[in-house]
């Protein structure tokens, strides 16, 4: 068993002890020694499994920031955890970076009944089967009670507990690598939680130059800012290395306000690479942005427009999903309203940001930039679904609530086919009918009822009964009961047409991996051609000239698509007619078109 000297950086304390909690009544308190940089040391070792606190200037004993575990919960002691006693059988894992692969957004609460990471582990084989590559946990680091999306966490090195702590992920990541499947964990570098953050009684981690929408920044530029931006690359490093996991979703990168010379994204993709180039395997960062500007996927050693990349291996692409759910569900409310036309969806398939330059009506200002033609389309992470789009509506309702299974055919292929990195998010994969609800615990009453009253509140102006048909009862955050209708059904995926949904997943999945033109990012050689209540996306091989036409309606007529090259009898451009290479129904082209029943999809290669 290791043992270890702990370390904690506090530059303007007066003094540090460190304190262990006692079984009886006293704790046993010991002074720890300065170091250079405001750091501090013990003098004795503590074996894994020891709790411990630190104490301030003689204050009340407090977690660890950098924290491994946290058993009792964000406000209680720390316990150490030796990160080199899991014996990993994964020394075979080559490792998979995440640009064109099929990733799966979880919530490891509600993923399971048991919410779990182990219990997530026993339906890695339905992932496998299903032709993910990377898995995506969303934030397992400590945050209040038991239940929450994680992006509360206050406790950013340690493994939520009720998830099974450190170990626990650990496990799934070998089970995972086991099965072929890479693991991506979303992680929170931008603010902390309202409950449980005492990162401000060790140093400076925020400051008042700059705010964000959760109040002060983290001090990332500050003459102070050092160790702080050391804490983020650091941290991530860790579940890089330590937890085996292959590539980081970095929450809200917006609000990572730096204006230092080199920003912080650039420091820690290339301290990313430099771990990437030791472990021998790639390792990835996905960017969650705001800002609709390619500079943050383009390398650190390349420039956009004069300015110096950021770096990021890829970038979540809101624009396209806003696209695609408009043009389905017709909703125009909020940021919807400057989209739902085939023409917008075209351009987000083709140039991956609507709103490159010119005016948005939601944010009231010109907003963003064009993507270079040269840019990889699969450095940009594109989806029907996420935690997001579907737990911040007012219900969390799915689009299964309104969308016919024909029409979810539709947008999966869009996304599956398309030329950007798809993501699913849980469930979507046979048009799970629950819920993805937002959720809390927190144990404080004020902070309980502020949060139940900004959730009413927040919903109370946009329209939702409209859209609903009928007023609307925002679910308590607060509630089991809100946790519980979040739960995935698992018994639903094996009948009807749940089961059918699933199966044509599957299929898409499997067509991305086998065919080039599929597989490619390449822009250049996609072409979209649009109708009334139908799209044909044109995907053609980075070499030869094949090309598969990926041809969606979504009303539920259907309709009749004119197919390229339809003056020729249909042989779409010279030679043999298009064949047929999956179909949601059994459909064939037909003198130079091919005529959809109702909502669905055919894919031919011409």
């Amino acid at each position: 068993m290791t043992q270890e000297h702990v370390r904690v950086w506090a530059p303007v304390a007066q003094s540090v002890e460190l304190v262990l909690p006692a079984v009886g009544s006293i704790d046993v308190r010991s002074v720890m020694r300065a170091e250079a940089g405001g750091w501090w040391r013990s003098d004795e070792t503590l074996p894994a499994g020891t709790d411990y606190l630190f104490s301030i200037d003689g204050g009340p004993g407090l977690p660890d920031p950098r924290s491994p575990w946290q058993p009792a919960g964000v406000h209680g002691p720390s316990r150490t955890f030796d990160t080199g006693a899991h014996a990993w059988s994964d020394a075979g894992w080559a490792g998979r970076d995440v640009r064109g692969a099929v990733v799966y957004e979880l919530h490891v609460g509600t993923f399971t009944a048991e919410g779990t990471l182990d219990a997530a582990t026993g339906r890695l084989d339905h992932l496998a089967a299903l032709g993910v590559d990377v898995v995506e946990l969303m934030p397992v680091n400590a945050f209040p009670g038991r239940h929450g999306w994680g992006y509360d966490g206050v406790a950013l090195w340690a493994v939520h507990d009720p998830y099974g702590g450190p170990a626990a992920l650990q496990r799934f990541v070998d089970a995972a690598h086991a099965r072929g499947l890479a693991v991506c964990l979303d992680v929170v570098y931008n603010h902390l939680g309202p409950s449980g953050n005492y990162l401000g009684a060790f140093g400076p981690y925020f400051t008042d130059r700059h705010h964000t929408p959760w109040g002060q920044a983290v001090n990332l530029d500050g003459a102070d800012a050092r160790e702080v931006r050391a804490f983020v690359v650091q941290n991530a490093l860790r579940w890089l290395r330590d937890f085996h996991v292959d590539a980081l979703r970095l929450d809200a990168v917006h609000a990572l306000v730096d204006d230092s010379p080199r920003h912080l994204l650039a420091e820690l993709a290339d301290a990313v690479a430099d771990l990437s180039a030791e472990v021998g395997r790639p390792l990835s960062l996905i960017a969650e942005s705001d800002l609709n500007d390619a500079r943050m996927v383009t390398p650190t050693s390349a420039e956009l427009d004069g300015r110096s990349g950021w770096g990021m291996t890829a970038q979540w692409a809101d624009d396209v999903h806003h696209a695609l759910h408009a043009l389905l569900t017709g909703e125009r409310q909020g940021y919807y309203g400057d989209f739902g036309s085939p023409e917008t969806m075209a351009k987000a398939l083709r140039h991956v940001f609507v709103h490159d330059g010119g005016y948005s009506s939601f944010r009231e200002r010109e907003w963003g930039a064009p993507v270079p033609d040269g840019v990889d389309g699969r450095r940009f992470v594109v989806f029907s679904q996420d935690h997001d789009q579907v737990g911040n509506r007012a219900l969390g309702d799915r689009p299964s609530r309104v969308l016919s299974p024909g029409q979810l055919a539709v947008a999966a292929a869009v996304v599956l086919l398309g030329p950007g990195t798809p993501m699913l998010f849980m469930g979507e994969e046979w048009g799970a009918t629950t819920p993805f609800q937002y959720f809390t615990d927190h144990a404080e009453p004020d902070l309980a009822e502020a949060v139940r009253q900004g959730r009413a509140e927040e919903f109370g102006t946009h329209g939702w009964a409209e859209l609903y048909g009928h007023d609307v009862e925002v679910p308590d955050p607060q509630s089991p009961g809100t946790v519980e209708a979040s739960r995935l059904d698992w018994d639903e995926h094996e009948s009807g047409h749940h089961a059918r949904l699933l199966a044509f997943y599957r299929e898409l999945a499997a067509l991305r991996h086998a065919e080039p033109a599929v597989a490619s990012g390449d822009r250049t050689l996609l072409e979209v051609r649009t109708g009334d209540g139908w799209l044909v996306m044109s995907r053609r091989a980075p070499e030869g000239d094949e090309v598969l036409d990926v041809v969606v309606a979504w009303a539920e007529t259907g309709a009749s698509v004119p197919l390229p090259g339809a003056g020729d009898g249909g042989k779409g451009g010279g030679g043999a007619a298009p064949r047929v290479v999956l179909s949601w129904d059994d459909v064939a082209p037909e003198g130079g078109a091919v005529a959809l029943p109702g909502p669905g999809v055919v894919v031919l290669r011409r």
